[in-house]
Parts: C-alpha cells; sequence; structure tokens
C-alpha cells in the first residue's frame, strides 16, 4: 500500500480507551499504532479497519471541542441493514443514537448517526454505493 490520497482524520479525544471501544465496538476498527508524543507527552493511537490505508488518528486532550457533529461526520459501511439495526440498537440502550435509521434511497441509502465519547459524530450505513460511484465517475473521465 502507499500514502497517496486521504490517509487519515485526527481527532481530539478526552479518554483514548473510552475512544478505541468506541471505535472497535461501531466501526469495527483496531488499534494499528500506539504511543506517547515525546516531547509534548500526549497519547496518540491510530485505528484502522484494514481494508485501506487510512487511520483515523485519536490524540488525548484535557479539553475537547467536537467539530464533527452532524452534519460533518465519519461514515463508516455496514455488511448489512441488519449489523445496522443491531448497532443502532445497542447504541439506543447506551443513549447515543442520533438519529435514524432512516432509508434515504439511493446513492444514500440505510443510515444513522451516532454520538462517540467526545460529541463526534459517526454516521453507520449500508447500501451507499461510495466505492461504486467513485468507479463510474473514474470511468467517465
Amino acid at each position: 500500500m502507499r500514502d497517496i490520497g486521504l490517509t487519515h482524520i485526527a481527532l481530539p479525544v478526552a479518554d483514548i480507551g473510552r475512544s478505541i471501544e468506541f471505535y472497535s465496538t461501531y466501526a469495527r476498527m483496531q488499534v494499528v499504532h500506539k504511543r506517547v508524543d515525546g516531547s509534548s507527552g500526549i497519547p496518540v493511537v491510530w485505528l484502522s479497519d484494514g481494508t485501506r490505508p487510512f487511520v483515523i488518528v485519536l490524540i488525548q486532550k484535557d479539553v475537547v471541542h467536537p467539530v464533527l457533529s452532524p452534519l460533518a461526520h465519519l461514515g463508516v459501511g455496514c455488511h448489512s441493514r441488519e449489523e445496522l439495526e443491531r448497532l443502532c440498537d445497542q447504541a439506543k440502550q447506551k443513549g447515543i443514537l442520533l438519529d435514524g435509521p432512516k432509508d434515504s434511497g439511493y446513492p444514500i441509502g440505510y443510515w444513522a448517526f451516532l454520538r462517540d465519547p467526545d460529541g463526534h459524530t459517526l454516521e453507520l450505513s449500508y447500501g451507499q454505493e461510495v466505492e461504486l460511484i467513485v468507479e463510474q465517475a473514474a470511468q467517465q473521465k
């Protein structure tokens, strides 16, 4: 894999462990790198779902001002509607389901918004067909 194009997004978080658990549960992401920054002493973690060279960089901070809130959000595709509904049920029980699930038709698909531990928004979706849309746009060039 080569580091070309969009490779990461960095999010400030108050508690790295809590955020790792959230993104592991709802986005199938795992820690691929962690360290304590040598100059600042700040913990940093990289999370990946292993499907492409892209990571979420979690940077622990004392104060977090969430900027990824609807409509600014991270989006994760689910394997099925059933998986999305199961995760939404779990999120609803924990009080972190913000909206959905809703079916907005093609090309948006079936989706829901969840609030991560720091107030950032994660969208779960099924049927958005992002890969297909990107391939079609590339073929038209």
